[in-house]
């Protein structure tokens, strides 16, 4: 049994943007979200369930109004599943033990680094720093996390 679980307790905890982030698939005003401009190094990790899903090293200025970032840190933590709402076809993203609406997947990312945008609401995201890893439970994690300062 994975030790990532939603709760109920972490649902209720969540602020109301949190909570329509995450439980009801909404979306955060580009050029809003916490983590946005965040540099710091360390790993995002879902709001609700604490499953990792990003390492600082993969986030990147794409532009775009979220965070984005080039792939996963922990694949299996991340599940795609097609998206027809707004009459255009995409590719959603949702934790996979939490089952967070975390936002999208975008074939624009930087060629070099996969393709990919990962595309994602801070809302969704808990960031733990770099610092804060061993103590919190990541530690395993450490060596795909650049040290930035």
């Amino acid at each position: 049994m994975s030790r990532y679980t939603k709760s109920p307790e972490a649902v209720a905890a969540l602020t109301p943007e949190e909570y329509h982030v995450t439980q009801e698939s909404g979306t955060e005003r580009p050029g809003t979200g916490k983590l946005l401009n965040n540099t710091e190094p360390g790993i995002y990790v879902d709001i609700v369930s604490g499953e990792p899903l990003f390492a600082s090293s993969d986030k990147y200025e794409s532009g775009c109004g979220w965070p984005s970032f080039t792939k996963p840190i922990e694949p299996a933590h991340v599940a795609e599943l097609p998206d027809r709402s707004l009459g255009m076809v995409r590719t959603e993203v949702r934790s996979t033990h939490g089952d967070s609406h975390l936002g999208h997947v975008f074939p624009d990312g930087p060629a070099d680094r996969g393709g990919l945008r990962y595309c994602i609401n801070s809302a969704s995201l808990r960031f733990i720093h770099r610092d804060d890893m061993e103590s919190e439970g990541y530690g395993e994690y450490l060596n795909q996390v650049e040290d930035v300062t």
